[in-house]
C-alpha cells in the first residue's frame, strides 16, 4: 500500500538525498565550530554542571 502511494508521488527521488545533504552539511559545521570554538568557552561549559552558583566569568553566561 505504501509502496504504491510513495511510487504516485512525482519527484519523491530527490527527498532522500536533500536529507543527507542536511544531515552531512549540519555536522560538518558542528565539526568547523568545534574546531575554531575558544578553549576558554569549553572549560567553561564543562564545568558548568559542577557550580552551584551561577557566576558571570569572562561574560559567557548572562544573568
Amino acid at each position: 500500500m505504501y509502496k504504491e502511494l510513495l511510487r504516485s508521488i512525482e519527484d519523491i527521488e530527490i527527498y532522500p538525498i536533500i536529507s543527507l545533504v542536511m544531515f552531512v552539511l549540519f555536522f560538518v559545521g558542528m565539526f568547523i565550530w568545534i574546531s575554531q570554538v575558544d578553549k576558554t568557552y569549553v572549560d567553561h561549559m564543562k564545568s558548568m554542571p559542577l557550580n552551584d552558583e551561577p557566576k558571570n566569568e569572562n561574560g559567557h553566561e548572562k544573568n
